[in-house]
């Protein structure tokens, strides 16, 4: 699974110019589903079914969930049924994300938004009358997805100053802190629109759950939300792979590295850092974007 792991480095007349260098852990290049943050975080989780001879697993998630259909994939490739409570009402025709869940044999449940507050009450009820699912919460949010997400940076050197990644649940990013030396300065670029910056679930769950304060999130590349976009967004995603070869998506990591862009030309970073960008995958989310939109 992680034969494809590799760290590319990229060279901008910017970074030159701020004296700083960019490497890029290109965790996309692990699986053409399970890929990025995914797989590291579904890991330990997949390793408990197994062992606790489940039949399948229960998560949760959007109707263009990149963990819906990272479980879905995983558990066909382990002979494990799936199951995913998506958020909000069913929709015609379906989105791509929606039927690749269903083509690797994932049972689709909808439930409103109001009912999807209480994640843990749907799944204490369906665990109750299906025992022999395992349940993972949304988007891996657990001491096993954290734990697994701490050995992303294994596959990296030790020298980098600081440590960047996109954040949805914060999930990744808490690996990644427990993870770092404590000269390391970890990074995370929230995808999503929050009010409240300094007191947020993100923030609590990250709180709980490392004993480090080298760590910050910064709240102002959401580009007006989650899975939300603009035209500058979507040229800079183009521009990027134009010149480097990397993909990105428009959800989690083009937000990242137009973030980190930003940053350097801000001198947000002093010079001569060391860099290390986390792509966490996430590519097939782009397919809801009109063809021709991405240039890759």
């Amino acid at each position: 699974m992680y034969k494809n792991i590799a760290t590319q480095s990229i060279h901008k007349p910017l970074h030159k110019t701020m004296d700083i260098s960019v490497d890029v852990l290109r965790l996309d290049q692990i699986h053409p589903v399970i890929s990025g943050n995914k797989w590291f975080k579904l890991k330990y989780h997949l390793e408990a079914a197994l062992r606790e001879n489940k039949k399948g697993i229960l998560t949760f998630g959007g109707a263009y969930s990149n963990h819906l259909v990272a479980t879905a994939v995983v558990c066909s490739e382990n002979n494990l049924s799936s199951t995913g409570i998506i958020r909000g009402e069913e929709s015609f025709p379906e989105n791509d994300s929606i039927r690749q869940m269903k083509e690797a044999g994932m049972q689709i449940m909808y439930v409103t938004r109001e009912a999807y507050k209480n994640k843990e009450v749907l799944a204490r009820d369906f665990i109750a009358t299906n025992q022999e699912y395992y349940y993972v919460p949304e988007g891996g949010q657990s001491a096993e997805g954290i734990k697994g997400a701490g050995e992303i940076l294994s596959f990296a050197g030790n020298d980098y100053t600081h440590i960047i990644s996109a954040v949805g649940t914060g999930t990744t990013l808490a690996g990644l802190i427990n993870a770092s030396s404590g000269q390391q300065q970890i990074i995370g670029i929230c995808v999503l629109k929050i009010a409240d910056t300094n007191a947020n679930e993100i923030e609590l769950f990250i709180k709980s759950n490392t004993s480090k304060n080298n760590y910050s999130i910064i709240y102002d590349y959401h580009f007006g939300g989650y899975a939300r976009k603009t035209d500058p967004l979507i040229a800079f995603m183009n521009e990027l792979y134009n010149y480097e070869q990397i993909p990105t998506d428009f959800v989690y990591t083009g937000k990242m590295f137009f973030a980190v862009d930003d940053l350097i030309r801000q001198n947000f970073f002093p010079r001569r850092s060391k860099l290390l960008i986390v792509h966490t995958g996430g590519l097939q989310g782009n397919r809801s974007l009109p063809a021709g939109t991405l240039v890759f």
